[in-house]
């Protein structure tokens, strides 16, 4: 399982199509003195988070809900111990009709049936979590830090009413990418929130401020002023998981295909499940949970329909 920040910085540079894809009171309650450099901070959470994603025994079921140009879509998945399972259940908020969810337990009950095929699911996904522990393992190295008060954290935002350590994120001018992996991170900056006492990420926010190339623009770019913004909290079970994720980018592809992702992310509904979940069991899992959130459904409409 690859850990809920990771699992967002790897959304924002595969779905970019170039996935090749921080308690602090402010220094009006802290001298200085009483804080480690910001790079030491940004380190040791680091090290926090890339310890998470190698952990495999913390698998949970959630929901998805997505918003972007065409509309939006609602999802459940669950993670297991081969691969993620994921379930369409409803389009622009309305459930899928018979023939669209017979269409999604096909193609679930394909992977079940087909050994070879999940394989290559869980490659392709284990490939580009390896992608992104390159990132994350490079962001003390790829910027410069610099603290810059701090916030409240909330439910869906760090720990509710723990506070969080902000820190200013530049490019740092001496790093230098190893590999077109990291080539994105020398034209970001933003803000980062860090819940200290538990050395989790609890935000994101970036900016492109330049375009940024990729294989020296032979395979594309990002165009200057992309943004994404990323939350993770604090789960019940000790966990940490991404909340919310923003994307806006553009760009082009190997120099002739244009890319423009503009999507909003909510993740919700977190139910821990044993470390050991099969794929076929997941898939169950899913269908017992649509069936649930169907009924509940049901359930809601008709009361309003009483109530009026």
């Amino acid at each position: 399982m690859i850990s809920g920040m990771v699992k967002a910085v790897s959304i924002v540079l595969v779905v970019a199509g170039l996935g090749a894809t921080l308690h602090l009171a402010g220094a009006q309650a802290a001298s200085a003195e009483q804080l480690p450099a910001p790079a030491a901070l940004v380190r040791a959470t680091v090290t926090k988070e890339v310890a998470a994603a190698n952990d495999n025994s913390v698998k949970h079921m959630f929901r998805e809900y997505k918003k972007f140009a065409q509309g939006s879509q609602t999802r459940i998945y669950v993670e297991t111990r081969e691969a993620m399972a994921g379930m369409t259940i409803a389009y622009n908020d309305k459930p899928l009709t018979a023939q669209q969810m017979q269409g999604e337990e096909g193609r679930l009950a394909a992977l079940v049936r087909n050994p070879q095929q999940l394989e290559r699911k869980r490659r392709q996904e284990k490939e580009e979590a390896d992608h992104t522990l390159c990132i994350v393992k490079a962001l003390p190295d790829a910027f410069l830090f610099e603290y810059d008060g701090s916030e409240n954290g909330t439910a869906s935002l760090g720990r509710e009413g723990v506070r969080l350590t902000r820190l200013k994120f530049w490019p740092n001018p001496a790093y230098h990418p190893p590999s077109r992996v990291e080539e994105a991170l020398v034209g970001m900056r933003g803000v980062v929130l860090i819940d200290s006492e538990s050395q989790r990420i609890a935000r994101i926010d970036g900016i492109l401020f330049k375009e940024v190339n990729f294989g020296w623009g032979i395979l594309g770019h990002l165009d200057r002023g992309g943004h994404f913004l990323v939350d993770q909290q604090g789960l019940a079970d000790g966990s940490w998981d991404i909340s919310h994720m923003s994307l806006n980018f553009s760009g082009k592809v190997l120099l002739f295909k244009k890319i423009a992702i503009s999507s909003d992310e909510v993740f919700s509904d977190f139910q821990r499940v044993p470390a050991d979940t099969s794929f076929a069991q997941g898939v169950q899992m899913l269908k017992a949970e649509q069936i649930k959130l169907a009924q509940n459904q049901s359930e809601t409409a008709q009361a309003e329909t009483r109530s009026h």
